[in-house]
């Protein structure tokens, strides 16, 4: 199942679509640099891309960590990048007040896992028209989405996927369980897995989010065998200099063999 999104290039529709990019807009050499790779990449896969990176994070432990270089210039970097290269954008937005800036830049408006369930932040992203991606709260169960979708097409607006980032387990640690990729699956919308923020580990006492990025893999394959529609995850050139979740990221040069090897998955489940 794929969203009806504008420059979504549908190269094989038995194939899952991919979203992916930086955490954060850094520069516009980084930004460039990571969709470019990716799209060549999907190209040769034959795997439909979204390009994805925040304008801004408004979801930072510690007060002095990096949270953007200003709204519309890292909106205008994601745009320019996006027209130079015929692909879809998708970007966060946190407040209500938010989703007419990004809608003017952007194809997919994200609702972050923490504010899944704000109403307002919800409508407001319905009401520009643009297909809206739900990230499912770590807090709840995947059946409690339903509400979320809810508020959406009760807005106006039937163009909403889902997105499974894992659940809390314990204060430090998150957990997937997969069974919620079949019944969000059940309401009749797109199921993306977000696998790098599956293995972060959050609230650190340094105030830095860690991750475990060995299991990147393992977390990806899974979805794929339960049938997930869509795969979300965070990249870059170097992330141990990336300015935002570097420690959960995969590098830029691993993306192709673990994307094969995800696509001979797809394959074989269909055969």
């Amino acid at each position: 199942m794929y969203p009806n999104i504008p420059r979504l290039k549908n190269t094989d529709n038995k194939n899952f679509f991919l979203i992916a990019g930086t955490c954060v807009v850094e520069t516009e050499e980084i930004t460039y640099q990571t969709a470019h790779k990716l799209q060549q990449i999907t190209n040769r896969l034959g795997i439909p891309f979204i390009f994805k990176a925040s304008y801004r994070k408004a979801n930072r432990t510690r007060l002095d960590s990096y949270t953007g270089m200003g709204d519309e210039l890292a909106l205008g970097i994601l745009k320019k990048v996006g027209d130079k290269l015929h692909l879809p954008l998708l970007t966060d937005i946190h407040e209500s007040h938010e989703a007419d800036l990004a809608a003017e830049y952007v194809d997919i408006l994200q609702i972050p896992a923490f504010l899944c369930r704000q109403t307002d932040l919800l409508v407001a992203a319905a009401k520009t028209g643009k297909v809206v991606n739900v990230k499912k709260g770590q807090f709840l169960s995947p059946e409690a989405m339903q509400f979320a979708v809810k508020k959406i097409q009760e807005s106006g607006n039937e163009k909403v996927m889902l997105t499974e980032r894992g659940s809390t387990f314990g204060y430090t640690d998150l957990v997937v369980d997969y069974r919620s990729i079949p019944i969000m699956k059940s309401m009749g919308v797109p199921v993306i897995m977000d696998i790098t923020h599956s293995i972060q580990q959050p609230n650190q006492t340094s105030g830095v989010t860690g991750g475990r990025p060995e299991l990147i893999a393992t977390i990806a394959k899974a979805a794929i065998a339960t049938g997930a529609d869509g795969i979300f995850l965070e990249t870059h050139p170097n992330p141990s200099e990336a300015l935002s979740d570097g420690a959960n990221m995969i590098h830029l040069d691993n993306v192709e063999a673990l994307l094969h090897e995800l696509v001979k998955i797809r394959r074989a489940i269909l055969s």
